[in-house]
């Protein structure tokens, strides 16, 4: 039997609505300035990503106040997140990229080795952005946020039906999207609606 409560599933909301916040920054910050095809491809990646984690969260609290086991919830997170950073990532790197550079074909792999291309990617792109607005804080942080993120993939590729291993990494979760958030903030406040594409 799986030991979540229901202030864990409301708890496993916060890193989701984190994400949402600081992603949504973004994409307004950068709508209208990079191709619309690219930021198209960013937005339905974090609205993918976005409605994984809700998913996850109404599990966990559906789960705990006892009306049901609703196991496609939880089962769709993984493949779900992996291919969300993947659209973001390319989306977000397409958009950045000067308009004669191509990016590479990512092959089809199984969703870890697509996760983690998704997520490199996604925020090798905020790294740039980063530099280019001169914001060391926010290039920091996503350089962080990608080896935690890392780490959470690791567990989130694991059914923990334990409550302190869901604690744990929840509780790391919220941490990195915080980071997330917080970079994101930081790239909003240096300028990032103001920012031009090289040419």
């Amino acid at each position: 039997m799986k030991e979540y409560s229901i202030v864990m599933g409301l708890f496993d909301f916060i890193p989701v609505i984190l994400f949402f916040l600081g992603a949504n920054l973004i994409a307004a910050d950068l709508r209208g300035k990079i191709r619309k095809s690219a930021w198209f491809c960013f937005v339905a990646g974090i609205l993918l990503m976005s409605l994984a984690g809700t998913c996850k969260a109404a599990y966990k609290l559906l789960y705990a106040a006892n009306l049901g086991d609703f196991m496609f919830l939880s089962d769709q997170f993984f493949p779900s997140q992996a291919f969300g950073f993947l659209l973001a990532g390319i989306g977000l790197a397409v958009g950045v990229s000067r308009p004669q550079k191509k990016l590479l074909a990512v092959p089809v792999m199984p969703f870890v080795f697509v996760m983690i291309v998704g997520l490199g990617v996604m925020d090798s792109a905020l790294v740039f952005l980063s530099r280019q607005l001169k914001e060391r804080r926010a290039m920091v942080l996503f350089i962080v946020n990608f080896f935690l993120t890392l780490i959470m993939g690791y567990l989130s590729s694991h059914e923990y039906d334990g409550a302190l291993m869901n604690w744990i990494a929840q509780t790391m979760n919220l941490f990195v999207q915080l980071i997330f958030y917080t970079g994101c903030r930081c790239l909003h406040k240096a300028g990032l609606a103001d920012w031009k594409p090289s040419v």
